[in-house]
């Protein structure tokens, strides 16, 4: 998938699911509660994040894989793979769920005066 297709899937389940904006021009991402869940890296990958637990059934169900950024695993963070992303309805569940987990996770407060 280009690039532009990936961000326009991305924006679109966005919105249906929390209204949430996209923020960020080099890495588009959605955050709650000062917690980043979702975002499109470098290499054209969506990438959700989830409990532990859930991120190992994930890799093992989709073929997702562990993100990692500058030499390092990204705790709780999948790449979906294009398949997941050009399914709607599959991406819709799982960019819910990464939802509804950043919801349970303790909010950051901002640092913006």
């Amino acid at each position: 998938m280009k690039r532009s297709e990936i961000l326009d899937a991305y924006r679109r389940v966005a919105d249906a699911v929390g209204g949430l904006d996209v923020k960020g021009a080099k890495m588009p991402y959605t955050a709650v509660n000062g917690n980043m869940f979702s975002f499109v890296d470098d290499q054209d990958r969506l990438c959700l994040r989830f409990s532990e637990d859930r991120k190992a059934e994930l890799n093992a169900i989709h073929g997702t894989t562990d993100v990692v950024q500058y030499g390092a695993v990204m705790r709780g963070y999948v790449a979906l793979t294009e398949h997941v992303v050009a399914d709607a309805e599959k991406l819709r569940a799982l960019f819910h769920e990464a939802y509804e987990h950043a919801l349970t996770l303790k909010p950051k407060p901002t640092k913006k005066p």
